[in-house]
């Protein structure tokens, strides 16, 4: 089986390279993010015609998550209990979103970027993780041999070479102490980059801003990520990122969303 995540950057722009890309990549399930789409505005028609089975959750133009699955899709689970809100007046967003496809638990997630240290959108970001966590600590704790993958836009890169060039970020969220202590905390629980071991680094990136031509010139980060439960890990035979699709119609980001699928095989 093979499970992708994608942060597509709207779908309503995108969906053409979407249903283009689970052709080419022979996608049973994908995990999709920042959809901006509420779920009675998804383009599922195509998509449905291919064979999978969508389930989103969206509010309105921001955020947005989705998963589709030509595997099955069963216990659909919108949100985690107990996850911080945000705004004014406070309201949850849309941001995580569960199901099981093909015996596995498949998580789409997007984590808040958090804007700036100090920022109340980094304190949001930090509980939200810390809700994060906590749930999917008790999921191995309840079934040690859980098939759950953690997947989409964690807005962190988890070690500096993550980063085009660290010293670009000292001020800057997605690689502070904090953040990664609330990301490596989940790995504490159990739970596996599946993906670097495939992906070595350094210059290995994901996202790449379409400020300053950075996708051609290599100067992204890696911040979407797939991670395993133990169980699940075991059973990874390979996983890779799409470059190709940040690449665009012109070899150089044009129409393509910032950021590039990732995938993981999943044997049997």
């Amino acid at each position: 089986m093979r499970i992708a995540t994608f942060n597509v950057n709207s779908i309503r722009s995108r969906i053409d390279r979407v249903e283009a890309f689970l052709k080419r990549q022979d996608v049973d399930v994908l995990a999709i993010q920042e959809t901006k789409a509420r779920d009675d505005q998804w383009p599922v028609m195509g998509l449905e015609a291919m064979g999978y089975e969508v389930v989103t959750h969206g509010y309105d133009q921001w955020n947005g998550v989705a998963l589709a699955s030509r595997v099955g899709i069963d216990d659909v689970r919108r949100g985690l209990d107990g996850l911080p809100q945000w705004g004014e007046p406070l309201a949850s967003e849309a941001r995580a979103l569960g199901a099981t496809c093909g015996g596995v638990q498949v998580w789409s997630l997007y984590v808040p970027n958090g804007r700036k240290p100090g920022d109340p959108h980094f304190q949001y970001k930090l509980a939200w993780l810390e809700r994060l966590r906590a749930e999917a600590h008790g999921w191995l704790t309840e079934d040690p041999q859980a098939q759950i993958a953690l997947t989409g836009d964690w807005n962190i890169a988890p070690f500096d070479e993550d980063v085009f060039d660290i010293s670009r970020f000292q001020s800057s969220t997605h690689v502070t102490p904090e953040e990664r202590a609330a990301f490596h905390a989940i790995l504490e629980c159990g739970y596996v980059d599946v993906v670097r071991p495939h992906c070595p680094g350094p210059e290995v990136y994901t996202y790449w801003d379409y400020y300053r031509n950075r996708y051609s010139r290599n100067r992204g980060m890696r911040i979407d990520l797939i991670l395993g439960s133990p169980a699940l890990a075991a059973r990874v035979t390979h996983a890779f990122i799409d470059v190709q699709e940040r690449a665009g119609t012109d070899g150089l980001g044009a129409g393509a969303s910032d950021h590039a699928p990732v995938l993981v095989d999943i044997a049997p």
